[in-house]
């Protein structure tokens, strides 16, 4: 059982470092029981965890959801200082307007009580009529301000996040540090293709998200709650895998989660691996994970689960 804190990665060439793991807060705070929710986060802070996702996550005509609102009050109860931890905070494409993404951090900012961003991702690039230029001169107005720290995206293609980088250098200003992509036993084509390489020999860090399928592949065949989207439509494909996933993962005295995980912190480039929790038990399996992966060998686990890529010429490698 890993007893030393969680190992640190930087963050591209930020002076921020993520800890191996990280925690979302997408239907998770929201589905504890608000005590348990403290234990969990002072456990998870305890081993080492610094890292922490979260975003206001309700859309228009939808129920409210306030799952950033209690992480805020969750941390507040555990009393870590500010400087103890750092908050990545989601921002939607969908909302940047004239205004830029102001109105959208200071929202998040009430919501959750911080006053800064560590960092912040931009979420899936859904919309065409947003000049890239734009962005790059918003954040980096936000940076100086000393609002946030470092930025990154999610699920945006490679060739974009070269034309960020290349606006952003031209422009003498910071670009983007860090990519959250959907990686996992089964998504693979994104994050281990060359496109993606060639930015993670540049510098860019990645952020391992949707890595347990929204559980499924830590054996929760049919999830009883909202879970993320399914590019190439090859969720029944992934459902096929987990009695052999689960098979593999008795076999080296794992779980199927704990191997899941293991298997994105083999990634060269995976500064750190975003997970959601509700209930403590399943935060220090998770950390487990980096038992498994250091009993077994990076290169060996990789091998092991080489069938149970599901998306390997399905998915574009260049990204969405």
């Amino acid at each position: 059982m890993t007893t030393t804190l969680l190992p640190r990665h930087p963050i591209g060439t930020s002076d921020l470092a993520a800890s191996a793991l990280s925690l979302g807060s997408w239907h998770t705070f929201d589905r504890m029981d608000f005590a348990d929710a403290v234990d969990l986060v002072r456990y998870a802070l305890d081993r080492g965890l610094n890292l922490f996702d979260v975003g206001v996550y309700g859309l228009p005509g939808q129920p409210p959801v306030f799952t950033d609102v209690l992480w805020g009050a969750v941390m507040r109860a555990v009393g870590v200082p500010r400087d103890a931890y750092l908050a990545s905070v989601k921002l939607w494409i969908e909302g940047f307007d004239a205004r830029g993404f102001t109105p959208q951090l200071e929202n998040a900012f009430l919501r959750t009580g911080l006053d800064h961003a560590d960092l912040v991702i931009l979420g899936d690039l859904r919309r065409d009529d947003v000049r890239l230029e734009d962005l790059v001169g918003d954040l980096a107005a936000l940076t100086e301000a000393g609002l946030i720290r470092a930025w990154g995206v999610n699920n945006w293609s490679a060739s974009t996040i070269h034309a960020l980088r290349r606006i952003a250098a031209e422009r003498g200003v910071p670009g983007p540090q860090i990519a959250q992509l959907k990686y996992s036993l089964a998504r693979r084509s994104i994050p281990d293709g060359a496109p993606f390489a060639e930015l993670f020999d540049s510098g860019l860090s990645m952020q391992s998200s949707d890595v347990l399928e929204g559980g499924i592949l830590a054996g929760r065949t049919s999830p009883d709650r909202e879970i993320g989207r399914d590019p190439g439509a090859i969720r029944e494909a992934i459902v096929a895998t987990v009695p052999a996933v689960t098979e593999l993962a008795e076999k080296l005295g794992a779980t199927p989660a704990q191997l899941a995980i293991a298997f994105t912190l083999s990634h060269p480039a995976n500064a750190t691996t975003l997970v959601g929790a509700t209930k403590l038990a399943q935060v220090r399996q998770n950390i487990e994970a980096l038992d498994l992966l250091e009993r077994v060998g990076a290169d060996e686990l990789r091998s092991l689960v080489e069938p149970f890529w599901v998306d390997r010429g399905i998915v574009d490698p260049e990204g969405p």
